[in-house]
C-alpha cells in the first residue's frame, strides 16, 4: 500500500512522516534550509508480513500543487495532516478537493501539534476535520490527536498501528493488466546510468523487459528494478518503483512521461473525458477555454471543448474534449485534475473516456453513442454496446489499449467475427458484418441499374462509394470474401454482381460500328481520336466516350490516351515483340524497325506492353516476364494501373 501525505503548507506533514518510519523525506538542501518541502519526499517501513508499507510525502504550498498533484495520482491511502492550531486552511481544502477528484477512498486523518492546544481546541478542529469531509468518500476516515515531536506519543503509535493494519488488510492490486509506470522522478546514479521513479499504475515489469518512453514512443530496456525500496525481480502495481534502464538519459526522460508496455498507450493530440467541475470554482468552461490538465505525473496545457452543450458549468459532470498541443497518453478510466487558465485554481477533475479522440465530428450523435459504449464498458458492463455501435469493428489493438489487458484476458460476447486482415484482427458482430456485406451489393446494384453500360467499378471507386471511411486491410478482406464466394465477380479490375454484361445503347452501338472498322484498317498506326470524330462526323468528345466504354470491355486497347489500337493488332504487335526477343532482350530501335513505325511510336507501343505486364524495362531493352503469353488487361489504357492484369 502507498499512502499520500495532504494538508496546508506548515501543518507537519514531514515531521509525521518521520515520526511515523523514521525517514527524514526532505532531501534537497533548499528544503532544510526554509524548513518547508519543495519536492516530492519518499519513505518506506517494513510491515509484520514481510511486505513494504510506502509513503509519498507532498509539498503543502499553494504554488506547489502542481507537485501534489504528481505524488498524489499512485496513492491507495490519504493521510490528512491538520494542524491543531491553525485547523482547517486553504490549502487543506483544496487538497481534499482533489482527492475526492481522484476518487481517493481510504484514508485518516491527523491532528497535528496537539501538544500546543487544549482539548476543546482539538475538538473543535476535529469536528471542522469532519464537516469538511462529509461530502467525500473519507467521511468515516478516523481521527488521531498526535504530538510528532514527541519521542514516545501514544498518538503516534496509535496512528502508526492503525496505518499497518491497514496495509495488512488491503487487497494488492490487479497485476494481469498491460504495464504502466508514472515517471515522477529521473535522476542518474554513477556506474548504473539512468534510473526512473514512480508508481506502477497497472501490469507488471521485469527484469530484461523492453518498454516504451511515452509519449516519445522510444524503447528502453530495464536492467534492474528496487521495488518499495528493495531489489526485486520485478514490480507490480501499486508499488513504487526504481527501474535503472539503457536507452534513456534525463534528456529523454522526464516527469511527466510514462514507462509503458508498447501495447498500453497511443499518443494522441485530444482525449475524450468526462470532466465536472466544483460548485466552489465558480468556473465555467466554454469552447476552447484553456486549462491545466494534470493526469498521473503530467502537467499540460490544453483547451477544453464541451461536447454536450455551450458550456460547462459547476452542476454534472458532462463530456468534453480535451487539446493539447503536443502529443499527450492516458488510458480510459484514469482520472485527471483540471485547473485554472493560470493554473491557480483546482476547478475540476475528471475521467478519460477515450484516450484517442476524434479529431472531426466529435459532438456528432455516433460519437457520443461511442464514449457512451465506453462509460458502460469502464462501469463493467461489457463489451457488447462498443462492438455494436463500431460501423467498421473494432481493431483488438484499440481494444487492448480501452480494456488495459491482454487479447486473452478481455471476455468477448459470442457469437462475434474475428477478421484477420494485414496483420491486424478486427472484431465484427456477425449481423454488422452481413449489414457491411449488403453494402457492397447494394452500391453495385445501384451502378448497374444507373449505368448499365459500365463494366463495373474498381476496387478503389467501390470503396469510396459505399464505405469511404472503412480501414483499406478491413475493406481488402471483405471484398475478397465477396469474391472467394460468389456474390461479387471480378473481370479483370472491374468488380460487378454476377450475370451483369456491360449494355452500350443502340446509338452508341452504331457508333461504334463505324469507329472499330476505321480503327482495325489502321494497323499499327491508328487513326486518333481528333481523326476519327472528323471522319465519323461526330464531336471529338463522343468519340472519346463511346471508345472508352468499349475499352472497359476489351473491345480496344488504349495505348497512349486518345489512341486506340484493334485488339488484333496488339496480339500481332505481342508477337512481333517475342520474335524480337534474345537473350540481351528487346530494343527500341529493332522493334521500330521489325513494325515501320517512328521511334516515339515504337517507345509508347513497348511502354504499353510494359505496363501490362508483358515485358521489364531492364536500361535500354525490355525482356519477357518469365513464362509469359500476351494477354492483355481489360484496363489497357495506356495510364499506370495498378489493378491491370499481368501476362499470364
Amino acid at each position: 500500500m502507498i499512502i499520500g501525505t495532504a494538508g496546508h503548507i506548515d501543518h507537519g506533514k514531514t515531521t509525521l512522516v518521520r515520526a511515523l518510519t523514521g525517514v527524514d523525506t526532505d532531501r534537497l538542501e533548499e528544503e532544510k534550509a526554509r524548513g518547508i518541502s519543495i519536492e516530492l519526499g519518499y519513505a518506506y517501513v517494513p510491515l509484520a508480513n514481510g511486505e513494504v508499507l510506502g509513503f509519498v510525502d507532498v509539498p503543502g504550498h499553494e504554488r506547489l500543487v502542481h507537485t501534489m498533484l504528481a505524488g498524489a495520482c499512485g496513492i491507495d491511502f490519504a493521510l490528512l495532516v491538520i494542524a491543531a492550531d491553525d485547523g482547517v486552511m486553504p490549502q487543506t481544502r483544496e487538497h481534499v478537493a482533489i482527492l475526492a477528484l481522484l476518487g481517493i477512498a481510504k484514508g485518516a486523518v491527523a491532528l497535528t501539534k496537539a501538544d500546543s492546544v487544549g482539548a476543546a481546541r482539538v475538538r473543535e478542529v476535529e469536528r471542522q476535520a469532519r464537516t469538511l469531509l462529509a461530502a467525500s468518500q473519507l467521511r468515516d476516515a478516523p481521527v488521531f490527536a498526535v504530538d510528532a515531536t514527541a519521542a514516545d506519543d501514544p498518538g503516534v503509535d496509535t496512528l502508526r498501528e492503525y496505518l499497518h493494519a491497514s496495509a495488512l488488510r488491503t487487497a494488492a492490486r490487479p497485476a494481469e493488466g498491460l504495464f504502466r509506470l508514472a515517471v515522477d522522478r529521473v535522476f542518474t546514479l554513477p556506474g548504473r546510468g539512468t534510473v526512473a521513479t514512480g508508481t506502477v499504475f497497472s501490469g507488471r515489469v521485469s527484469t530484461g523487459d523492453t518498454v516504451l518512453v511515452m509519449p516519445g514512443g522510444h524503447p528502453v530496456r530495464v536492467r534492474s528494478i528496487h521495488a518499495q525500496q528493495r531489489a526485486a525481480p520485478r514490480g507490480c502495481a501499486g508499488e513504487r518503483c526504481a527501474l535503472n534502464i539503457t536507452g534513456a538519459d534525463r534528456q529523454t526522460l522526464a516527469r511527466g512521461d510514462w514507462l509503458a508496455d508498447p501495447r498500453a498507450l497511443s499518443a494522441s493530440l485530444r482525449l475524450d473525458a468526462r470532466l465536472g467541475l466544483l460548485a466552489e470554482s465558480g468556473a465555467t468552461l466554454r469552447a476552447w477555454s484553456p486549462v491545466h490538465v494534470h493526469l498521473g505525473t503530467a502537467h499540460r496545457l490544453a483547451h477544453a471543448v464541451p461536447l454536450e452543450s455551450t458550456a460547462l458549468g459547476p452542476t454534472s459532470p458532462e463530456r468534453v474534449q480535451l487539446v493539447f498541443d503536443v502529443p499527450f497518453c492516458a488510458a480510459a478510466g484514469d482520472r485527471f485534475i483540471v485547473r485554472d487558465a493560470q493554473g491557480r485554481r483546482t476547478i475540476g477533475g475528471g475521467r478519460v473516456l477515450d484516450p484517442a479522440g476524434a479529431e472531426r465530428r466529435r459532438r456528432s450523435p455516433q460519437r457520443l453513442t461511442w464514449l457512451g459504449a465506453i462509460e458502460h464498458l469502464l462501469s463493467g458492463g461489457g463489451l457488447a454496446p462498443l462492438l455494436g455501435c463500431a460501423p467498421y469493428g473494432t481493431r483488438m489493438s484499440d481494444l487492448v489499449r480501452l480494456c488495459g489487458c491482454e487479447p486473452a484476458r478481455i471476455s468477448l460476447p459470442s457469437p462475434i467475427r474475428v477478421v484477420e486482415a494485414a496483420g491486424e484482427q478486427f472484431l465484427v458482430l456477425p449481423e454488422r458484418w452481413q449489414t457491411l456485406r449488403a453494402g457492397v451489393l447494394d452500391a453495385l446494384r445501384r451502378l448497374h441499374g444507373e449505368a448499365p453500360d459500365e463494366p463495373g467499378l474498381d476496387a478503389g471507386r467501390l470503396r469510396r462509394i459505399s464505405f469511404p471511411a472503412m480501414p483499406p486491410a478491413l475493406w481488402r478482406s471483405l471484398l475478397g470474401e465477396l469474391i472467394a464466394d460468389g456474390s461479387v465477380c471480378a473481370s479483370g479490375p472491374w468488380l460487378h454482381l454476377p450475370g451483369h454484361r456491360p449494355r452500350l445503347s443502340a446509338e452508341d452501338e452504331q457508333l461504334l460500328a463505324r469507329l472499330q472498322p476505321l480503327i482495325a484498317a489502321g494497323g499499327f498506326d491508328p487513326p486518333w481520336v481528333r481523326e476519327l470524330a472528323a471522319a465519323v462526323g461526330e464531336p471529338e468528345a463522343r468519340v472519346r466516350t463511346v471508345l472508352r466504354k468499349q475499352l472497359a470491355q476489351g473491345g480496344v486497347y488504349q495505348v497512349v490516351r486518345d489512341l486506340f489500337y484493334d485488339p488484333s493488332r496488339v496480339a500481332e504487335l505481342a508477337q512481333i515483340v517475342e520474335s524480337c526477343a534474345c537473350a540481351e532482350g528487346v530494343s527500341t530501335a529493332h522493334f521500330r524497325d521489325a513494325v515501320g513505325l517512328g521511334r516515339k511510336r515504337a517507345i509508347q507501343i513497348l511502354e504499353f506492353f510494359d505496363r501490362a505486364g508483358f515485358t521489364r524495362r531492364v536500361r535500354d531493352t525490355r525482356v519477357l516476364r518469365p513464362e509469359s503469353a500476351w494477354h492483355a488487361p481489360l484496363a489497357s489504357d495506356g495510364r499506370s494501373d495498378p489493378a491491370a492484369g499481368s501476362a499470364a
